[in-house]
């Protein structure tokens, strides 16, 4: 298990979680969000392959549309 950050709060997840693997345990695959990984922008094509690590930090944000 490893503790990271997400949007402030501590999380703990198994050792070989991928951003994929994080937003689909919360049901937010296929939605529009920004997820940005220790201050950097994920890009969603990396989002299947980029691993978390121990203390990292996580921001997701969803987006919303108006007019």
């Amino acid at each position: 298990m490893i503790t990271v950050t997400v949007n402030q709060e501590s999380v703990n997840l198994p050792a070989a979680c991928t951003v994929a693997d994080y937003l689909k345990q919360k049901g937010i695959v296929g939605k529009r969000l920004a997820v940005e990984l220790n201050h950097e922008i994920v890009p969603r094509s990396d989002h299947p392959t980029q691993k978390l690590a121990e203390g990292d930090q996580l921001e997701i944000i969803h987006a919303i549309g108006g007019g």
